[in-house]
């Protein structure tokens, strides 16, 4: 009954919201909120932007990458100085270089995987000045390529794309702040903690102290889930129970992960005049969620021989279950969100694949902030493009020719994470101090490696874990993975939406394929699985595949 009305509000709310993002983002917005609108305005007055100045692809590009190298360096230092910067009431060290790195890059990309422990490791001012503001910007970094990809599809003869400042300022002010503000009050009366105390010292039962954490948590956790980012303030993340205290908060907490990421498909629908390619898209996504759900669930409810009880119980949070737990494992990995409330690894190896599989296609199930869309149009073009050889007719979208200097970019966006995860997880598999890492022998142990590759370059930052990425190799390698992943969707997005901009749009045809049916959704959905298909199956045969058949044949590892 849960999963049916969280399905069914979803569904109510993705147009109602839909709506509300199409009227802030267009080019001359419709919505004006007072207060909202000054907040925008003296952005642009201090920061001197010209919000009528447009942009080409490369400026666009560059204004970006410039933005978040500040953001990268910022928090990288941040995290080096903090022993001698205010607001740390543990006294906390500065951060080790490798995992200042490592977390810079994380944060900064939108990916969020930690390689800490939050309340052990950063102060309260690295976390709101750093990670906080990272949450916000990184996401927004996001929406601001996706509406800049919009235009580029939209437009005709043009050479601009719009300003990425003001993308920027807009997504945050108009989207972020007003519905994290009522979020995070939203979580405080839930019990989730927001202060600044000095940890606190506590008697238990049995007569030991026990240190009890504190902290800015609501204001972190708010833009954690709206923006797809999923970095807890604690450890355990969403399992922790001042992060996520009730089944109240447990089931906001996971409707958030999904929310902007769906009603994006809708804007889009606005945006670009069809609204049955928003649907399209949207029921494309939507069934890639409910179909790994569905076996998500299963695999967890099917009996297992080696512990002889069901469900399984170890590494999940009683107070949410089987069914919460699932639900939350499969939103967090199709978008790029990564928050967790139980630990993957725990799963049944089917359940874990699934979540695996679900970073593994581009988290286009519904993905992150703007970058889930991006992904999912990348897949599009290149579905447009393969009906086009099919009738050998040049293949055209919306109008607009899909030509060679396209699909290089498109080929390049689909094609660079799956190459970072398959090339990373097969260095990490022979090297011996990174083999050292492991918990778990045999596939469960591949898993781990193949699972931290694929969070990485998927910008999700879950973890399965049982990995200790806490070492140089790891810290490094994985930064380095989370930067290029990034890159290698947001570039790709602005060329295309540069290159389609400039061109002019053709009247449709007898012979034009129709992108807005039901035929397009089976053969876009087709194409996803067959790329997926083709390059990971061997390896999550050797992983999670093998795993889930020696699970049932008794074998444990």
């Amino acid at each position: 009954m849960e999963i049916g009305v969280f399905i069914l509000l979803l569904l109510i709310v993705v147009p109602l919201l839909g709506r509300y993002m199409a009227e802030i983002f267009e080019d001359h917005p419709k919505r004006s909120i007072p207060l909202l609108s000054y907040l925008e305005n003296l952005t642009y007055r201090i920061c001197q932007i010209d919000p009528n100045q447009e942009m080409t692809w490369k400026s666009y590009a560059k204004s970006m990458l410039y933005f978040n190298a500040i953001g990268f360096g910022f928090l990288f230092l941040l995290q080096l100085l903090q022993g001698w910067l205010p607001l740390n009431p543990q006294s906390f060290s500065g951060v080790e270089p490798a995992l200042a790195f490592n977390t810079a890059a994380s944060f900064t990309t939108n990916t969020n995987w930690q390689a800490y422990g939050g309340e052990n490791t950063l102060s309260y001012l690295t976390q709101m000045l750093g990670l906080t503001v990272q949450n916000f910007v990184s996401a927004a970094t996001g929406s601001a390529v996706l509406l800049a990809l919009i235009r580029g599809i939209r437009r005709k003869s043009s050479q601009t794309i719009g300003n990425f400042w003001v993308d920027l300022t807009r997504t945050v002010v108009y989207l972020f702040l007003p519905f994290c503000l009522i979020f995070a009050l939203i979580l405080i009366s839930q019990g989730v903690i927001q202060n600044l105390h000095g940890y606190v010292v506590a008697s238990t039962l049995a007569g030991d102290n026990q240190t009890i954490p504190m902290g800015p948590v609501a204001s972190q956790i708010a833009i954690k889930q709206f923006g797809t980012n999923g970095g807890g303030f604690f450890n355990a993340n969403s399992a922790h129970p001042f992060e996520n205290p009730t089944p109240l908060s447990n089931f906001l907490e996971t409707f958030a992960i999904l929310v902007i990421p769906a009603a994006a498909t809708y804007m889009y629908g606005l945006m670009i005049k069809s609204r049955r390619q928003g649907w399209v898209i949207f029921s494309v996504m939507f069934i890639l969620w409910l179909g790994g759900l569905t076996i998500a669930l299963a695999s967890e409810y099917t009996a297992n021989p080696v512990l002889a009880v069901n469900p399984v119980l170890e590494g999940k949070e009683t107070r949410f279950g089987t069914s919460n737990s699932i639900l939350w494992a499969i939103s967090t990995t199709g978008t790029s969100n990564g928050s967790v409330n139980s630990m993957h690894s725990s799963l049944s190896p089917l359940a874990g694949g699934m979540a695996m599989f679900n970073i593994m296609i581009g988290e286009v199930v519904f993905g992150g902030v703007g970058v889930g869309l991006c992904g999912m149009l990348m897949f599009v073009l290149l579905t447009v493009f393969l009906a086009g050889l099919m009738v050998g007719r040049t293949p055209e979208y919306l109008g607009k020719k899909i030509e060679k200097s396209e699909m290089q970019w498109i080929m390049l966006a689909i094609l660079a994470p799956c190459a970072l995860i398959l090339l990373g997880a097969g260095i990490a598999s022979v090297l011996p101090n990174a083999l050292e890492s492991l918990s778990n022998a045999g596939p469960h142990g591949l898993s781990e490696i193949l699972y931290a590759f694929s969070s990485a370059a998927g910008n999700n930052g879950s973890a399965f874990a049982g990995l200790n990425a806490n070492t140089y190799f790891y810290n490094i390698v994985l930064g380095f993975v989370m930067i290029l992943a990034r890159l290698a969707i947001l570039v790709p997005s602005l060329a295309v939406a540069g290159s389609l901009a400039q061109k002019h749009t053709i009247a449709p045809s007898l012979g034009t394929f129709a992108t807005d049916r039901l035929l397009f959704g089976v053969l876009l959905l087709s194409v996803i699985f067959i790329v997926a298909a083709l390059t990971f199956f061997p390896a999550l045969s050797l992983g999670p595949i093998i795993e889930q058949i020696l699970m049932l044949r008794g074998q444990a590892f």
